[in-house]
């Protein structure tokens, strides 16, 4: 049965606290959450096989620390959403601020519209898929995972990158240090139609072009000191 919870009547901490108290073997496992108003921290930490959905826009933060949960807002999204996610999915219909995803482990971050700056920043196993277009620094220090942009992408794109897969279908404005074009082999091919699908998008993979390190700044080199 869906649970509905109006936030602005009955406040935040409340909310999470509810959200929270879902275990494995809940009942209450839908839930929709009316009037968010862009409020920060909305359905963060969750750690249950739980779906929420969110009417409207939110603020900071949004399903931060994701785990198992699926948060689906309806609306955009501030600065952070699926910060440090671990599992689960989270779908953004509209735009996202910037670092959205950053430092998520793993699970799938699928955004609709554009994201902003620096969105993907120190990946660390998460699956992001962008419908639209990404800002600059994108991808930085991405250590593992896949981004996926069916749009453009800004300055600086994979920046001092380890060995994460970066797919982007447009134009790149300009790759970061150590960032270069690769090979898009068959299982690339794969990897990205099997994202792509998951996160509701008609783009063919073979549009796509892959990024990723060059592998030049993992060693000391004495060339590079002053």
């Amino acid at each position: 049965m869906m649970q509905t919870y109006d936030l602005q009547a009955n406040g935040l901490r409340e909310l999470n606290a509810a959200l929270h108290a879902q275990a494995n073997d809940t009942n209450q496992t839908s839930w929709e959450i009316v009037n968010p108003r862009g409020s920060h921290a909305v359905a963060v930490g969750l750690d249950a096989p739980i779906e929420v959905s969110v009417k409207g826009s939110t603020g900071y933060y949004t399903a931060g620390m994701n785990k198992q949960a699926t948060v689906h807002v309806h609306g955009s999204a501030g600065p952070g959403v699926a910060e440090n996610m671990m599992s689960g999915t989270v779908v953004v219909e509209g735009d996202a601020s910037q670092y959205a995803g950053a430092t998520g482990h793993g699970g799938l971050l699928v955004i609709k519209g554009n994201a902003s700056s620096r969105c993907g920043i120190s990946m660390k196993g998460i699956n992001i898929v962008v419908h639209g277009n990404v800002g600059h620094m994108s991808a930085f220090m991405a250590q593992s995972g896949n981004l996926v942009v069916c749009g453009d992408a800004g300055d600086a794109l994979g920046d001092s990158i380890y060995e994460a897969r970066l797919f982007v279908r447009g134009s790149v404005k300009s790759l970061g240090a150590d960032c270069i074009e690769k090979e898009m082999r068959p299982e690339h091919i794969e990897i990205l139609r099997d994202l792509l699908d998951r996160a509701g998008s008609d783009a063919k993979p073979e549009e796509f072009k892959r990024y990723g390190s060059a592998r030049q700044l993992y060693n000391f080199k004495i060339d590079n000191a002053y």
